[in-house]
């Protein structure tokens, strides 16, 4: 019995023996500590120069823009109708020839095309005949008028030559009238080539008409447009609630999809006298000068209406806004690696853009992508 007790014992003290050699074998590793990617402090965060976080960011510096006194307007681009000429047929006939393509420059009493024209052969022919009968009536009465005075002939006979030759004279000036309204310019030479001719110098910008085509004076579409492509309209249906806002003389800014960021400058050129009576909208028409031919005629455009006055004001995009409740924020590059959270105050807010009256300047460097993460992250770690 005793012998089992001792047995017992060391085989206890075997066992505690064993579990110190396997602690001191095998150290318990101490428990991971949680990396942040960045320290926050009040509304701000710190990231590493190499922080992985700053790649999905994008940053913009802020430029002022004039005040504008209305949220952008929808418009179109439209010819400006003061250098445009919609040229049409006066005669009928076939199309023989063309004489400019869309695109090409052209003066002033440059063919555009010819025309195989009966009619005009018919006029050209009148305006030869009245002007013989006008020089045989004038013989005519001149002779009149001197056998009058010698008193061989009769005043009645004198006064007949006399009614002739003005009759005849009337109607050299109709054929004239005729043929200067259909710009004849072949220097008197009788056929039936007629030559439509560009009243304006300009740009060809539209052509509806092709070789062997049949043309008529009533036709409803022009067959050239010829405009001067430097100067532009831009068109806006105005809301009857913004009308008090706009004046003749006021100076716009156009946004057009096709040049994001490029902002033109232009004037309103006139407001119409009524409303559409459907709609309740007024038509505006705006001048634009378009050097670079950048903006065409049927585009859709965005109108902003400047405020009277040089205030300027900060725009940003809409993607860089924050809500909170009333409140709108954005993220503020203080340093590199340094963004703070920054309460503005948005006076106007558009489709793509907001105007912003407190809270940014000039110069700034706003996060306009990846605001909605920063603002996750700096939530986490409040």
């Amino acid at each position: 019995m005793k012998n089992k007790k001792i047995i017992a014992l060391m085989g206890g003290i075997a066992v505690v023996l064993g579990y110190f050699v396997y602690q001191n074998m095998h150290p318990a590793k101490p428990a991971p500590v949680k990396q942040k990617s960045a320290v926050h402090a009040a509304q701000e965060l710190h990231y590493a120069p190499n922080a992985p976080q700053l790649a999905y960011l994008k940053i913009q510096n802020l430029t002022e823009v004039p005040e504008p006194a209305t949220e952008p307007l929808a418009a179109r681009i439209a010819y400006d109708e003061n250098v445009t000429a919609r040229v049409s047929a006066p005669i009928a006939g076939r199309v023989m020839k063309l004489g400019a393509q869309p695109g090409d420059k052209v003066v002033a009493g440059q063919p555009l095309l010819w025309l195989d024209s009966p009619d005009f052969g018919s006029a050209a022919s009148d305006l030869g005949k009245a002007e013989a009968d006008a020089r045989q009536k004038e013989l005519a009465y001149a002779r009149a008028k001197t056998l009058y005075d010698g008193e061989v002939l009769a005043r009645k006979d004198m006064e007949l030559a006399e009614t002739d030759f003005k009759q005849s004279r009337a109607e050299l000036q109709r054929a004239r009238l005729r043929m200067a309204n259909l710009n004849y310019g072949n220097n008197g030479v009788v056929n039936e080539q007629f030559a439509l001719r560009t009243p304006i110098s300009g740009i060809v910008a539209e052509r509806q008409v092709n070789p062997g085509m049949e043309v008529r004076p009533d036709s409803p579409l022009p067959l050239f447009v010829v405009t001067d492509p430097a100067h532009v309209w831009a068109m806006i249906d105005l809301p009857e609630r913004d009308l008090g806002k706009i004046h003749t003389g006021q100076m716009i800014t156009v946004e057009v999809d096709a040049y994001p960021g490029i902002m033109f400058q232009g004037r309103v050129a006139s407001v119409g006298e009524a409303l559409d009576p459907a709609s309740r909208r007024i038509q505006v028409r705006c001048e634009l000068p378009n050097p670079n031919r950048q903006l065409k005629p049927e585009m859709y455009a965005r109108v902003t209406l400047l405020a009277d006055g040089s205030r300027k004001v900060v725009r940003v995009l809409n993607s860089a806004l924050l809500t909170t409740g009333l409140y709108y924020f954005v993220f503020v590059e203080k340093s590199p690696g340094v963004l703070v959270k920054r309460r503005v105050n948005v006076s106007l807010q558009g489709r793509e853009f907001s105007i912003v009256k407190d809270g940014l300047q000039s110069g700034d460097r706003v996060v306009t992508s990846g605001a909605l993460l920063l603002n996750s992250e700096l939530s986490s770690g409040e």
